[in-house]
């Protein structure tokens, strides 16, 4: 049995698919590929009633539909028109109109507003008695100091195309989830970047909000830097930087530590926790000092669902579901998160990742399991294990064939640590 983007058992006939280009990929499966996309788009059209939404939909579905037409029709340049017509048109076009229009998701007026507050502040959140004495959620900042950042154009510079956060989220995800497949060992980087990017997956999550996609692309990173050529110094910066943008990397962290501990020792561990404690200690650290109070209340018990103001982050997932019963099914919620994580937990100490596609893997689903159950949840937080996959993925079917001497590591999508 041939399986795709997995390395072959010892002593096994069969062998890995090894596609190191989009181009090279069979042409009835991209092209089925871009008609799956364009049947996500086209559903999401119809079903929805968020004016972005519906936006990127009318853009998307037929840039899809027109990108898998292409694939089939030309076979010299196909692939490359179909990566233009997808990129263009599932991204660039609606990502523009939208930021011309300064038409975003709340959570991209969330972080432009603690710009605001953090240049003429001093601090990116809102008082504990300004939270108190109003009615809006999105008053609520759930991000950590370096989300802020991506806010300050748009404060310093004025309203415009180049200052939208969304420009810079895209900038920050095409940068560092490029650099996480060159260092992963993928060969036509610049095309399997583009493949990934045009995907729903990035493409509307990065169109209509974004905050996410440059997390994501952290989280890529790190796990690239600790791949074929481990550099776990570097590895943990980067891994800082993404905890200190959103609490959703720090799973990762975990992870990451935990492969290095079975697999590089107690020295490469050490060396990459302690880099990722300070670059988040120097990001964090001023913040917590001088407004611990604003910190918690915006970071931690508004995710959770435990502030006087409930977040608008709400899909009909189990834990939403449960907590949305009162006070006791908020209380189980909770109980079920904290259970599942320590399940993970649990997995990585009996049972530890022992190369970067099975640590990845032990990821994807320890994410997908926190979001189906976290209090405040959408579905669009799936993005993260879908994006991990598809970092996973091209870096395997993109990256050196068995035999020509990379490193062969097993990706088996369960919770025993691959060996």
């Amino acid at each position: 049995m041939l399986t795709l983007g997995q390395a072959s058992p010892p002593g096994c006939e069969t062998r890995r698919v090894t596609w190191h280009s989009p181009t090279t990929i069979p042409r009835p499966l991209l092209a089925a590929l871009f008609t799956g996309c364009a049947a996500f788009a086209g559903g999401l059209g119809l079903i929805s009633h968020y004016d972005p939404h519906r936006l990127w939909a009318l853009f998307a579905a037929p840039a899809y539909l027109v990108a898998a037409a292409a694939v089939l029709a030309w076979k010299s340049r196909g692939v490359d028109l179909a990566l233009v017509l997808s990129f263009g048109g599932a991204l660039v076009a609606p990502l523009a109109t939208l930021a011309i229009q300064g038409r975003w998701q709340p959570e991209v007026g969330v972080i432009t507003q603690s710009a605001r507050l953090l240049v003429h502040h001093g601090t990116p959140y809102e008082a504990p008695a300004v939270l108190a004495a109003s009615h809006n959620p999105n008053i609520y900042d759930p991000y950590l100091p370096v989300m802020t950042l991506f806010g300050l154009p748009r404060v310093l510079l004025g309203r415009g195309l180049l200052t939208d956060p969304r420009i810079w989220f895209c900038v920050v995800f095409i940068v560092a989830f490029g650099a996480a497949l060159t260092l992963a060992g993928a060969r036509d980087v610049r095309r399997w970047t583009a493949l990934v990017t045009a995907t729903p997956i990035i493409a509307f999550s990065m169109t209509v909000g974004g905050t996410d996609v440059p997390v994501l692309a952290l989280l890529c990173l790190g796990f690239a830097l600790l791949w074929r050529r481990p550099r776990p110094v570097l590895a943990g910066i980067v891994f800082g930087l993404a905890a200190a943008t959103k609490a959703t990397a720090w799973p990762g962290l975990v992870v990451a530590l935990t492969l290095l501990a079975v697999r590089d020792g107690g020295r490469a561990t050490a060396r990459c926790a302690l880099a990722a404690v300070a670059a988040a200690a120097a990001l964090i650290g001023p913040v917590a000092a001088l407004w611990p109070r604003a910190l918690v209340e915006n970071t931690i018990l508004f995710p959770l669902g435990l502030a006087s103001i409930k977040s608008q982050a709400v899909s009909p997932l189990p834990g939403h579901l449960l907590a949305d019963t009162g006070p006791t099914g908020h209380m189980i919620a909770v109980a079920a998160l904290a259970l599942s994580g320590l399940g993970v937990i649990v997995s990585l100490v009996v049972r530890p990742p022992r190369n970067v596609p099975s640590a990845v893997w032990r990821l994807i689903i320890g994410l997908a399991l926190m979001f189906t159950l976290a209090p405040a949840t959408r579905f669009g937080y799936f993005m993260y294990p879908l994006g991990l996959w598809a970092f996973l993925e091209a870096s395997l079917l993109g990256g050196p064939s068995p035999g020509e001497g990379a490193e062969r590591e097993q990706a088996a999508p369960v919770l025993a640590g691959g060996g």
